[in-house]
């Protein structure tokens, strides 16, 4: 039957190992098939090594399973929710079993304890930490405050993190697959233009970039037009020029908008009056 941990999971938050020291102190361990036990719907983790797993598989077949999986009795089976790795190696090893603990646990300590096992143990990519996070605060309704006291981070820490969910796809998929930092990433922040961020990023990872060689790019060109603007400006600069003749005033234009200058009111008239937007009197 499953139980409830000798401490609330609220008084020894903060240490993944008191969590299982305390869990595996119960002395409730079982025997559980594999096929009646389900991944963990709150696993943070996205991305396994499967040079690890199947190092671990084999250590398994040879050795068996030495630290138990924690699972929650569902309607059909169990739920896992610590111990993913040796689930899917003991998968790969072949076995019919597992060695697993039952504890009661409802989806806030669920969720809690996968994250804290994946950040202590440093399983998580920057980004599968920050969605994590970001899983915490709207699915259980947390404050960051509340989310730095539960999980022993500090609150601008969690901040800079969460900014990381921002980043353009194209970059989330170089930072994943390590080929970008977190440094490198949170530095890339601190431009508005997605077209720009990927450029850098890019440049970055074939020219090998350190965080502060990347940070210096930036800070010298970030207000320099990218070499898409450039040439966006060049290819509407006879446009310009046709409308700054027919107004006789000077007009900006790129991309997205067209600027005409006025110097006051007179003068805007006489523009409207060219344009023909004057009521006729």
């Amino acid at each position: 039957m499953a139980k409830r941990l000798k401490k609330g999971l609220d008084q020894i938050f903060g240490d993944i190992d008191d969590v299982i020291n305390d869990i595996s102190g119960k002395n409730d361990q079982t025997e559980l098939p594999l096929e009646e036990i389900r991944p963990n719907p709150y696993q943070p983790r996205k991305t396994f090594d499967d040079d690890k797993i199947n190092e671990l598989a084999a250590s398994i077949k040879e050795h068996g399973v030495f630290q138990p999986i924690i699972v929650r009795k569902s309607l059909s089976g169990y739920e896992l929710i610590a111990g993913e790795r040796r689930l899917r190696a003991s998968k790969i090893a072949q076995k019919d079993t597992i060695p697993a603990i039952v504890v009661d646990f409802d989806d806030s300590q669920m969720m809690e304890i996968s994250l804290l096992e994946n950040i202590q143990r440093e399983d998580l990519s920057p980004l599968e930490e920050a969605e994590a996070y970001d899983q915490l605060l709207h699915k259980l309704n947390y404050t960051q405050e509340e989310l730095s006291k539960r999980i022993g981070k500090s609150r601008p820490y969690i901040t800079n993190m969460l900014r990381l969910l921002k980043l353009p796809l194209g970059i989330k998929e170089l930072v994943n697959s390590k080929k970008l930092s977190y440094g490198h990433a949170r530095t890339l922040l601190a431009l508005d233009d997605e077209d720009r961020m990927l450029e850098l990023a890019k440049k970055t990872v074939k020219e090998d970039l350190s965080v502060r060689e990347l940070e210096k790019i930036i800070s010298n060109t970030k207000n320099k037009p990218s070499v898409k603007e450039k040439k966006i400006d060049k290819s509407l600069e006879n446009v310009r020029q046709i409308i700054e003749n027919k107004f006789g005033t000077k007009v900006d234009i790129n991309a997205h908008k067209i600027v005409i200058s006025y110097k006051d009111v007179k003068d805007l008239n006489r523009i409207l009056e060219i344009m023909d937007c004057l009521e006729k009197e």
